[in-house]
């Protein structure tokens, strides 16, 4: 529940500053915001709703690389710092040619065990391991790990996800707006959050897909199934919501997460159609 709401007011704080500049800039130019938005029925009110809400998204997604090194503080490594450093990111080089994509950047955070990826372009990613996961894992399952991630940038998982974002976005302002202006805050906690059971919903299918993606990129599901296994092992890290949908972990499914249980994906994995190429 911390990363999805936290998720969740990083969109709504850009869609409340581009709102606040938006209602100082037409102050100043004499523009009566609310008049004109009456003006034409729902239509002025949808165009405006779409520009904020994406305008929200996609500072999010842009922002994104930049605020995951700082809040998480991700250590940027290039393989020179040590033989694990160096296995880490021959790794990924490896499998993101696989996939077809630029390498991405690869960082190592503290934390407990966990992985994600991040970056508005697949060709400009960030995938990062945390400290434990990389001292408790095999390199195999790590491998399958680092399939999972760099799969989800291939998918350009994180892109369809913030334009996901941002088309519920609108609709949460629009209804908001349409159904009470003098309660609008409350409406868009209340959509935001149907919205949020949405996002996760979606989520929770592009985590069957990475995992597939990751067994196509090695040959084989075992490394990820045995991945899988461990982590039900161990303490979950956690990661803000902006990089939830991308991470590794998460032991059981619900409305608000972002990853099915475990034994879902395990299961989904060994029942793999013969036609995925592993």
């Amino acid at each position: 529940m911390k990363r999805i709401f936290l998720f969740l007011v990083v969109n709504i704080a850009a869609v409340a500053t581009l709102t606040i500049v938006a209602t100082i800039v037409c102050g100043l130019l004499g523009v009566d915001l609310a008049a004109e938005l009456g003006e034409g029925g729902y239509a002025p009110l949808l165009v405006f709703s779409f520009i904020f809400g994406m305008a929200g998204s996609v500072i999010s997604l842009l922002m994104s690389k930049t605020l995951v090194k700082a809040t998480m503080k991700c250590r940027t490594i290039d393989g020179t710092e040590g033989e694990a450093e160096r296995w880490l990111v021959s790794t990924v080089e490896d499998l993101a040619r696989r996939a077809n994509i630029k390498t991405p950047e690869v960082a190592i955070y503290p934390g407990a065990a966990n992985a994600f990826a991040t970056g508005a372009f697949k060709n400009s990613a960030l995938v990062a391991v945390s400290t434990d996961i990389m001292g408790q894992m095999t390199r195999e399952e790590l491998r399958g790990v680092l399939g999972h991630e760099i799969s989800h940038v291939a998918n350009g998982d994180m892109v369809t996800m913030g334009i996901t974002q941002g088309v519920l976005n609108t609709f949460v302002i629009f209804f908001a707006h349409l159904l009470a202006s003098v309660t609008v805050q409350l409406f868009q906690v209340a959509f935001g959050i149907l919205a949020s059971i949405v996002v996760m919903w979606y989520s929770r299918r592009r985590e069957f897909a990475a995992d597939a993606g990751s067994a196509r990129l090695i040959g084989t599901p075992a490394p990820m199934i045995a991945a899988l296994r461990r982590l039900g092992n161990l303490q979950p890290g956690v990661l803000p919501d902006s990089l939830k949908a991308f991470g590794i972990s998460g032991k059981h499914a619900s409305l608000f997460a972002s990853h099915p249980s475990l034994d879902d994906r395990i299961n989904a994995l060994m029942n793999l159609p013969p036609d995925t190429g592993v």
